[in-house]
């Protein structure tokens, strides 16, 4: 599988992707037709005039999934796809009605598709919904996602403000609790951070590094460009409650 998963599509202060629009153009190299998946925001039109804009120097035709009448036909003769980012439970839902999950899954799988998401759309590459900061504005069928990696990805990942007088859960507490119900190594990605994955490497890339996060080990850094291939061979457990 080749997969590019984006914590974030703009960084402060820069214009959509273009914190990462080289990497994007390395990925998608030798690409003429790109499949993008609209499904995480309600506006399917202005957000996939939004991806070509910003795809626009990579060469790359971009087609929304939603500008067919069987959506899965536009990814059935793409080269890539893109899931964006927005809500993941409505991405999530969308995706298992329309029947672009399976195709997806199935091509890339096979390594006939390319994957790059972004946020949600980085979410759905994990086995589960379960690490997502999004509210459940609609129920998805089940939590079950894509599964191209066996770890989960927290996008966005925030780390802890000592300063901040918030009493809610910070990001570290919140993944900490999902590991009390779940054996799965987490990977918070920070803002302006991806993952790279080629066959059976891995490798950060951006700026700002992420947090690796495991039941059975304290938290560490992951800095920009380390290879992190050995999560790759982890096998994941769901509801393996602590103790």
């Amino acid at each position: 599988m080749d997969l590019l998963l984006l914590s974030n599509s703009r960084n402060h202060g820069q214009e959509f992707l273009a914190h990462a629009l080289d990497e994007i153009g390395d990925f998608l190299a030798g690409v003429t037709r790109l499949a993008f998946v609209p499904y995480a925001l309600q506006d399917h039109d202005a957000y996939t005039g939004v991806i070509a804009d910003a795809l626009a120097t990579c060469g790359v035709e971009v087609s929304g999934v939603q500008t067919a009448e069987d959506p899965r036909t536009v990814v059935e003769g793409a080269e890539a796809v893109f899931v964006g980012g927005g809500n993941s439970f409505r991405l999530l839902q969308r995706l298992q009605t329309s029947g672009v999950f399976e195709v997806v899954q199935r091509r890339v799988r096979s390594g006939e598709l390319r994957y790059m998401g972004s946020s949600a759309g980085t979410n759905m590459a994990s086995p589960s919904l379960r690490t997502t900061n999004d509210m459940p504005i609609v129920e998805p069928a089940s939590f079950s996602t894509f599964g191209f990696v066996p770890f989960q990805i927290n996008p966005h990942y925030l780390d802890p403000a000592p300063e901040s007088t918030h009493m809610g859960e910070t990001r570290e507490q919140r993944i900490n609790e999902f590991l009390e119900e779940n054996d799965v190594p987490v990977l918070g990605l920070r803002e302006g951070s991806w993952l790279r994955i080629a066959d059976s490497a891995a490798r950060l890339g951006g700026r700002n590094g992420a947090r690796l996060f495991g039941r059975e080990a304290a938290p560490r850094e992951v800095a920009a460009s380390e290879d992190v291939s050995g999560l790759l061979d982890v096998r994941p457990r769901f509801d393996a409650p602590a103790g």
